[in-house]
């Protein structure tokens, strides 16, 4: 299995945190050298593993929040 490179462009916040110190963040990740999209998973303590996660383009992420917004 080829290396998954990744990086880090923007910390947007965490939504949440394990009792192992695990943190459930929003990024801008760049995987391997593309542009950056907006990423949401768990991440390690110093970010040397990660979880499974979502990556959703800027037009997914306002479909996403025009959709939280209207929910009732």
């Amino acid at each position: 299995m080829a290396d998954i490179k990744y990086e880090i462009v923007e910390h947007l916040g965490v939504l949440s945190e394990s009792s192992k110190g695990w943190k459930k963040e929003l990024n801008l990740v760049s995987w391997n050298g593309r542009d950056p999209k907006y990423d949401l998973r768990e991440w390690a303590p110093e970010h040397e593993k990660m979880g499974k996660g979502v990556t959703l383009t800027e037009e997914e992420i306002n479909q996403l929040v025009k959709i939280m917004n209207n929910k009732e």
